[in-house]
């Protein structure tokens, strides 16, 4: 009695979480992790399980996924596989969805579901970008493409290795690699084909507050807002100069040509424009272009054209730019700067410098709230995000990912992410431990530094995930699940094979959204093995079923963690998933049931 009483508790617990995950008025981080402690209190799990989740493996899979999936952005591998896939999709919303979900589907087949789904978001999003789309109308298809992509290989789900060895245990006779193709195949397309057709109207169009704002346009915006059209030119003394020994006041007095500052040798100081010029020194000047080449021919000056590199040459796989504005309090407030000038600690070029929305075009003290255009070396430019100097505009690292094109580091990051799919693929190595290796390989070869690495993983989303993971210990320890399945196999037992295929289908499908797709399936197992003895048919079309079913999480954000990956980019809510999802199981409970006796009959 008192295993029905917990049984009943864990389920109630459940209910409630759920409940309170559709109202959508609490974080869903401290619902799940409410959950994991009212659990505690009611004395299902011990203090070790409400902590257990944050120690499992797929938690360290999933955030070593994400480190990989940013050295695949960081290196622009990411950019550049969106740009030929938005060259497929084109613009058509049609195209776009047929095209991401093909991808996750084959992706998720090679790498699992949750490294489907983590990879191929930032892809996903760059995509729909392009089309003019919102994230949100193809994400969840993404997701749930993946889902289906996993059975069409051996590797592509835990849930298919714990079904063949149950079919070893209970026929002496697993499944092929491939052989579950025979039915992965007929769901993909019916995934696909539903998702493309349907998605438009089941899913919300609404814009997520957590992406990564669209640089795309950025290089014209800037080229506008600070007018570089102006030329400005860098003119070096160099040994045998007339001008050394001459001030650059001196030098420009008779020429057109405007001075905007002077700097000294090397180490770029700033000087007077009355200090006599000496070898290496530099003078800022702007003018029209045969003015400024005519004074330096007749003072021997080597002329550097700083502003007339014109959009994408501002941005390049070494260069980039960045807008800063001097803080209150700034060590920079009171020190002079003009444009043209470099600075002498990181040797950035200041591109431009506006006051109140002006540009002030000549030399000046900054002040606060002055805003300055950078350019330099990337890691000069990233360098500024961590400055006490400056406050900078915008995510220069997303700004590089998103418009500087392949990196230096791109075969690099492309040969970890191939090594890291073949050891997914092969099993020579547990998943876990393939991720850790692509994960430490990114940040140990130099694609990424360790900050960017650490930046990359979603903290609440394994959070979520972790503090879940208690619910579905409780709900199968405590019995809640057998409570479940006792009526459904109840109403197949002594019927047609069909109508056993179909019970177990929901039985399974329902479980499946609310705890883990591994535990579902251990759960469904012997009961399935059981009742395919009562009714007389093979083992291997009821285990193959229960595959499909496990699968099948496709209702809730929390069914699996693909479905949790894609919540935040895409702005979903709890309630959004099950209108498609709903849909697409319906169509799998049909598929599975019809075509799974064609290839593995109810009589062997």
């Amino acid at each position: 009695m008192g295993r029905v009483s917990d049984a009943v508790v864990s389920l109630i617990v459940l209910g409630v979480t759920v409940a309170l995950f559709v109202w959508n008025r609490l974080p869903v981080g401290i619902v799940a992790v409410g959950s994991a402690l009212v659990l505690y209190f009611c004395g299902l799990i011990s203090v070790d399980d409400v902590t257990a989740g944050l120690g499992a493996s797929v938690i360290a899979f999933i955030a070593a996924l994400f480190v990989v999936t940013a050295g695949l952005e960081a290196s622009g591998i990411t950019a550049w596989i969106g740009g030929a896939m938005s060259r497929v999709a084109g613009t058509s919303p049609l195209r776009v969805t047929a095209a991401i979900t093909v991808l996750a589907a084959i992706l998720s087949a090679l790498i699992t579901v949750n490294g489907a789904a983590a990879a191929l978001v930032p892809v996903a999003v760059a995509i729909t970008r392009h089309a003019g789309l919102l994230p949100s109308r193809v994400l969840i298809p993404l997701a749930f493409a993946a889902s289906a992509g996993a059975l069409l290989t051996l590797s592509g789900s835990p849930v298919n290795v714990i079904i063949d060895e149950a079919a070893v245990a209970a026929t002496g006779r697993g499944f092929g690699f491939f052989e579950f193709a025979l039915v992965g195949l007929p769901i993909l397309a019916v995934t696909v084909g539903l998702s493309v057709l349907l998605g438009g109207r089941l899913l919300p169009e609404r814009a997520s507050q957590n992406l990564l704002a669209d640089l795309r346009d950025y290089l014209g915006d800037v080229m506008d807002h600070y007018d570089l059209d102006r030329r400005v030119y860098r003119l070096r003394v160099e040994a045998g100069s007339a001008a050394i020994g001459v001030s650059s006041r001196d030098v420009v007095d008779e020429s057109p040509v405007v001075l905007l500052g002077t700097q000294h040798g090397s180490a770029a100081r700033v000087v007077g424009a009355g200090r006599p010029l000496a070898d290496g020194d530099v003078l800022v000047v702007a003018g029209a272009d045969g003015d400024v080449k005519g004074l330096a021919l007749r003072c021997g000056l080597v002329v550097e054209d700083i502003a007339a590199r014109r959009g994408r040459q501002l941005v390049d796989r070494d260069a980039g730019i960045s807008e800063v504005v001097i803080p209150p309090r700034s060590p920079l407030v009171g020190t002079p700067a003009f444009p043209g000038m470099v600075r002498p600690d990181d040797d950035l070029l200041v591109l431009s410098i506006r006051r109140r929305n002006k540009d002030v075009g000549t030399r000046v003290d900054l002040a606060e709230g002055d805003t300055l255009l950078v350019q330099g070396r990337w890691p000069a430019i990233e360098s500024l995000d961590d400055s006490h100097e400056v406050l900078v505009v915008g995510s220069s690292e997303q700004l590089r990912r998103q418009t500087a094109g392949l990196a230096r580091t791109a075969p690099r990051a492309a040969v970890i992410m191939v090594g890291t799919i073949a050891l997914l693929a092969s099993g020579v190595v547990p998943p876990v431990v393939a991720a850790l290796l692509g994960a430490v390989a990114m940040v140990g070869t130099g694609v990424l530094r360790s900050e960017q690495a650490y930046r990359a993983i979603s903290w609440s989303t394994l959070v979520l995930i972790a503090a879940l993971m208690p619910m579905s210990s409780a709900i199968a320890d405590s019995g809640g699940a057998e409570l479940i399945a006792r009526p459904i196999v109840a109403l197949a037992e002594g019927r047609s094979p069909y109508l056993l295929l179909a019970a177990l289908f929901v039985l399974t499908a329902v479980l499946g959204q609310f705890i883990s797709n591994a535990a579902t399936v251990l759960i469904v197992i012997p009961v399935a093995l059981a009742a395919a003895a009562q009714v007389h048919v093979d083992p291997r079309p009821v285990l193959m079923l229960v595959c499909v079913a496990g699968a099948a999480s496709l209702l809730t954000p929390i069914a699996t963690p693909a479905n949790m990956i894609v919540m935040g980019p895409g702005g979903y809510r709890f309630g959004d998933y099950w209108r498609l999802g709903a849909v697409l199981m319906a169509a799998w409970l049909v598929v599975a049931v019809f075509v799974i006796p064609v290839f593995w009959p109810f009589r062997p």
